[in-house]
């Protein structure tokens, strides 16, 4: 869906937003939720749906959400997971059994803590020990939650349950047991997605520091699943800051042909000035290039993502 004026971005944002708010709903209160698991497919479905009218707008849209707001931080983290967990699945070759399962996880892997997660998103001081016992326990019991409210799909109930194992990494990525495959998978994803956005603690690190760190992590499978989530979203993916090496600060857009060569938008001047109009910028077409990601709490600018957007619309359109 190329986005040509500001009536369609906030029809879309609002498809998103509605998604994200639905989601929040069930996760609140699943007791209270009846056929949970059917209306987990239905979001995974209307999830799908949106990305397939364009997946760059999709990502701009969360990654813009969760690096710039805390509010309903646990639906907005469940479902950045979700997306990024489908377009890895994509990427890697899952079964689609077993990215039915994956995603399915994704959106609901904190289900026992989703009142607490929000709350942590919010509170200046890092977690205190009940808080910690809580975390820890938190994937067992959103597993046994799960089962008891009638989700019947055991691969999902499994991912949910081991997504913080440690686990071991003497068999292959695609190898492995499927449980024990996706709740890999979901882990690296979990803590990619949780690098990336703010705390009232600490600021969100940048996408590129994000996914090195789960790379470097000697731990399993990180390499594969960190290398998957880079070609699949990008190095820098849609809705991510960067800063080029003319000094110039711009935000990506969409994705180009060339890999971890997007089209981007310059929004600063190299004296931290906002520039009149968002310039539009082909990294694969010439300098400048991109230096380095930036972390959202470092741009402190509001964007007019509605002209963003059409200009990466134009930018998806020309050779």
């Amino acid at each position: 869906m190329n986005v040509q004026n500001e009536s369609e971005y906030e029809d879309l944002l609002s498809l998103w937003s509605d998604l994200e708010a639905g989601l929040g709903v069930i996760l609140g209160n699943p007791a209270s939720v009846q056929e949970f698991e059917l209306r987990v497919w239905q979001y995974d479905r209307w999830m799908q749906a949106l990305l397939q009218r364009d997946a760059d707008v999709g990502l701009y849209l969360l990654f813009q959400l969760t690096t710039h707001s805390s509010v309903g931080y646990s639906a907005s983290h469940a479902l950045v997971c979700a997306v990024l967990c489908h377009l890895t699945a994509v990427e890697i070759g899952l079964d689609p059994k077993e990215r039915d399962s994956l995603v399915h996880a994704a959106l609901t892997m904190n289900i026992a803590m989703t009142a607490l997660q929000d709350q942590l998103a919010g509170q200046l001081e890092r977690p205190n020990q009940e808080q910690q016992d809580a975390i820890r326990a938190h994937a067992v019991k959103g597993g046994m939650m799960l089962a008891n409210i009638g989700v019947l799909d055991d691969l999902w109930l499994d991912t949910v349950a081991g997504h913080h194992d440690d686990g071991s990494g003497t068999v292959a990525l695609l190898q492995a047991p499927p449980a024990a495959r996706l709740a890999h998978i979901l882990r690296v994803v979990d803590r990619y997605a949780a690098m990336i956005s703010p705390r009232k603690f600490r600021a969100g690190r940048s996408a590129t520091d994000s996914v090195r760190s789960i790379i470097n992590d000697s731990q399993e499978h990180s390499d594969a699943v960190g290398h998957a989530l880079i070609r699949a979203v990008g190095l820098c993916p849609p809705g991510t800051y960067v800063r080029l090496d003319n000094g110039d600060i711009a935000v990506v857009m969409r994705r180009s042909a060339k890999p971890n060569h997007p089209h981007v938008a310059i929004v600063l001047n190299d004296m931290g000035q906002l520039l009149p109009q968002p310039r539009l910028h082909r990294t694969a077409q010439g300098n400048p290039q991109i230096r380095s990601a930036l972390a959202a709490a470092l741009v402190r600018i509001r964007l007019n993502h509605h002209l963003i957007l059409r200009l990466g619309a134009y930018a998806a359109q020309q050779p």
